[in-house]
């Protein structure tokens, strides 16, 4: 579902050129939940940002669902992430100025569905998340594991084969996160999604198919 060759991202400025990865190649199968570990700064979430076409790498190639993408333009590469790929992040990115049904809908406003299609599909999956009476509450009313399930239903709400999950836990105590792991397992055994999540927490990634370890921008296991 995604491969990745011979990646490496550098930042330059006028005096500094910072590599933040070298020669990533990864290949994650239709239907994997991966986890990616490695301490801070080792380029983690640059990984996953290449891996959802929101950054570029400064070498080699991307392929989603067997597409290459080096030579798809800002438009089309909006349409096919749209298409294909949802976003957990750990600060929630929600807008508090819009309600819950309103946050998960947004993704859906890029797409020719109509309004009573867009609600339906966002009451769907608030339900699944459990958070069906939460529809007209805002984010500023909510606990931090209540966001992250807005969070999660947002980026299930299009139906994408590919959920790229950036520290999905790392705002929660224990209890709450381990909810949230059982909402991603659940998609990943029951909607055969393919999971990519990055994590500092062993006791989570342990509870996914495979980890990938990285250090100074250099996959180590």
């Amino acid at each position: 579902m995604i491969r990745l060759q011979n990646i490496e991202k550098v930042y330059r400025t006028e005096t500094v050129e910072t590599l933040a990865l070298n020669s990533i190649s990864l290949d994650v199968p239709k239907g994997e939940f991966l986890s990616i570990m490695g301490p801070s700064g080792c380029g983690k979430s640059t990984l996953l940002n290449i891996m959802g076409l929101l950054d570029a790498p400064s070498k080699g190639g991307i392929q989603i669902d067997a597409q290459a993408t080096g030579n798809l333009s800002d438009k089309q590469l909006a349409q096919f992430r749209n298409q294909k790929i949802g976003f957990i992040f750990q600060s929630y990115h929600l807008i508090n100025d819009l309600k819950v049904l309103d946050n998960v809908e947004l993704p859906l406003l890029y797409r020719s569905s109509t309004a009573k299609e867009r609600k339906q599909l966002a009451t769907e999956v608030l339900e699944k998340v459990g958070l069906s009476n939460r529809v007209k509450h805002f984010p500023t009313q909510l606990s931090g594991g209540q966001k992250q399930r807005v969070a999660i239903a947002r980026a299930i709400v299009g139906r994408p084969e590919i959920i790229l999950a950036d520290e999905p836990t790392g705002n929660l105590d224990s209890a709450m996160g381990n909810e949230i792991m059982e909402i991603l397992i659940n998609l990943n055994r029951q909607e055969g999604t393919t999971i990519v999540m990055v994590t500092h927490d062993e006791q989570m990634a342990r509870k996914t198919h495979r980890l990938v370890r990285l250090f100074d921008g250099s996959q180590v296991q």
